[in-house]
């Protein structure tokens, strides 16, 4: 059974930085997509960033672009989501996410992903 399990979350200051970790169990990923989506009090859950876990290509929302990196370490099976220049806005649950494998490109979609985490509190402080 797949499970993924986030880490990293917590309170910060406007401008300061934090590390989303992803850790996946279960199976070993090669034709899979990761992704990292979020989900703020009365919103929908946003995409935020894609990666393929063969050949690293990466994705990521406009909203994020130039702030957020996601990445990935096989070895480790883990992805990341680094994220900087942290505003207010960018508080929300963040779900790691993963596909079943065969996805084309990089889905920005909910139901594009079949496997997801628990979620790990961001908060912004202004």
């Amino acid at each position: 059974q797949v499970q993924l399990v986030e880490s990293g979350g917590g309170l910060v200051q406007a401008g300061g930085s934090l590390r989303l970790s992803c850790a996946v169990s279960g199976r070993t990923f090669s034709n899979n997509v990761m992704g990292w989506f979020r989900q703020a009090p009365g919103k929908e859950r946003e995409f935020v960033a894609a990666i393929r876990w063969s050949g690293g290509g990466t994705y990521h929302a406009d909203s994020v672009k130039g702030r957020f990196t996601i990445s990935r370490d096989n070895a480790k099976n883990t992805v990341y989501l680094q994220m900087s220049s942290l505003k207010p806005e960018d508080t929300a649950v963040y779900y790691c996410a993963a596909d079943k494998g065969g996805t084309f490109g990089f889905p920005t979609t909910s139901r594009a992903y079949d496997y997801w985490g628990q979620g790990t509190q961001v908060t912004v402080s202004s």
